[in-house]
This record gives C-alpha cells, sequence and structure tokens, in this order.
C-alpha cells in the first residue's frame, strides 16, 4: 500500500503515518484490518505485529501479510519485553477496552514512543446532540448506544490528564476533522484526538 491508497482509504491514518519514523519497530494494539501496518512495512520498512480480538479483521490482516497475534487487549502486553518496539500505535481502540489506564501502562512500557488515537466526545456535533437528548451518533461515533463497542467516552483535555498520571510526556496533540489538523478551537471542533506520547 502506498501514501496515497492510505489517504484515500483512512486520511487519519494518512495524517499519523508522518510521525513513524521509516524502519521503526511498531506494535499496533487494535490493528483492525492491518491497514496502517500493511502501508508502514511496504512504504516505509517498518516490521513489527498487530494486536486484534475480532475473528473477522484476522484473514484482513494475513491477506495484508501483517503479522497478527489474536488477543484480547484487557490481558495486557505480557509477551513483550520493556521498550520493546520504537512506537505503538493504538488507533481509535482505546476506549473498547474497560482497563484503560491499564492499557496505557503497558504501552508505555513496551513502547519508546506511542500514538493514541480516540473519538473526541466534545466534537461540536456530540454536544449538540447531547442538548438535544440523544446520545451522538456520528462518522467517528457511528454506533447507538445500545450496540456501541465504546465503553469509554473521553474529550482531548481529558486523556491530556489521564496521560499526564500514568507517566506519559505528551509530545503533540492533534485534533483532526476527516484526517485533517483542526488549529482553532480544537477540543469542540476536532472529532478526533491523536497524542504522541513517551515516557516522562
Amino acid at each position: 500500500m502506498n501514501f496515497p491508497e492510505l489517504s484515500v482509504l483512512r486520511p487519519d491514518l494518512a495524517f499519523i503515518a508522518h510521525w513513524i519514523r521509516a524502519g521503526s519497530q511498531v506494535l499496533d494494539v487494535g490493528c483492525g484490518d492491518g491497514v496502517m501496518l500493511d502501508y508502514l512495512q511496504t512504504d516505509k520498512a517498518c516490521s513489527g505485529y498487530g494486536i486484534e480480538i475480532d475473528d473477522a479483521r484476522i484473514p484482513e490482516c494475513v491477506a495484508r501479510n501483517v503479522s497478527v497475534i489474536q488477543q484480547d487487549l484487557e490481558g495486557g502486553l505480557a509477551m513483550f519485553e520493556d521498550n520493546a518496539f520504537d512506537t505503538v500505535l493504538c488507533l481509535s481502540a482505546l476506549q473498547m477496552v474497560k482497563d484503560v489506564e491499564g492499557i496505557l501502562r503497558e504501552i508505555a512500557r513496551v513502547g519508546r514512543e506511542a500514538t493514541v488515537s480516540f473519538p473526541n466526545f466534545a466534537y461540536w456535533t456530540h454536544r449538540v446532540a447531547l442538548l438535544r437528548g440523544r446520545m451522538p451518533v456520528s462518522k467517528s461515533l457511528p454506533y447507538e448506544w445500545y450496540d456501541t463497542p465504546n465503553l469509554r467516552c473521553a474529550t482531548i483535555k481529558d486523556f491530556e490528564q489521564l496521560a499526564n498520571e500514568v507517566g506519559l510526556e505528551v509530545l503533540e496533540c492533534v485534533a483532526l476533522h476527516d484526517g485533517k489538523p483542526v488549529t482553532f478551537l480544537p477540543n469542540w471542533r476536532g472529532s478526533l484526538a491523536v497524542f504522541r506520547l513517551k515516557k516522562k
């Protein structure tokens, strides 16, 4: 997969990809269909693993030649040594786990750096939906309240505080909308929050 293909398929991942150095050892936690690792392996000569629990996603990863481990994130990352990876990705998956704090600590343990993204619950359309008495449904939160896999809702400011509490330094924080950075009122106008982190 090349960069133009990634940009069309997943503009959010295309933005995040520029943070990953060529030749890096990468762990993609909650890797989904493996598209990010596919791009990083093909275009940036990276290597590593994906972790995914969804049965339907494993064959998609294999078809993309992505080394994938089928495992629930709640079990942690005990199979990996400290600092085993240059970077750990957790892209639009953190909101689906019960023990967010524990997963963040494990990500910080096994990676020298980390990139985390999640739907920003403070996005203006989400706020408007709540004012109207409804749970928000949007491109970044596409499920109804009764069938959502999301267990946690967070804002950019919420995550900054938690990252600090678990010993992570925020290197960069970007709010994206349709894969493009939002600079004016990011916590209001960004539908996806993206953080680049390292251990303090």
